[in-house]
């Protein structure tokens, strides 16, 4: 019944260990949900890109995504890519001042 006991308690104090962990200190970074490991090769059609995201690490990539929630990763360097950044770019909103 002891080590019944002892064995509940170490669970439970692993979870709030891992709960604690994963959700940081108020001074830690926001971590992202999603990350680019591998980058697509291939020219994709820019119509179909809403947002993207720039990313350093652990890849430097562009991070496109289309209206349906589908992120694709690719090399920031290639002509068509900063045509599509620019392109999304220009469709936002201006901010107001």
């Amino acid at each position: 019944m002891k080590l019944h006991t002892t064995a509940i308690l170490l669970l439970f104090w692993s979870a709030v260990f891992t709960v604690h962990t994963v959700k940081g200190s108020a001074s830690s970074q926001p971590m992202r949900k999603f990350s680019c490991v591998k980058l697509s090769t291939k020219q994709l059609n820019i119509r179909n890109f809403v947002n993207y995201e720039k990313q350093r690490v652990p890849i430097d990539a562009i991070m496109f995504i289309t209206a349906g929630g589908i992120r694709i990763c690719v090399s920031p360097n290639q002509k068509w890519v900063q045509a599509a950044i620019k392109r999304i770019d220009e469709s936002r909103p201006a901010k107001r001042k």
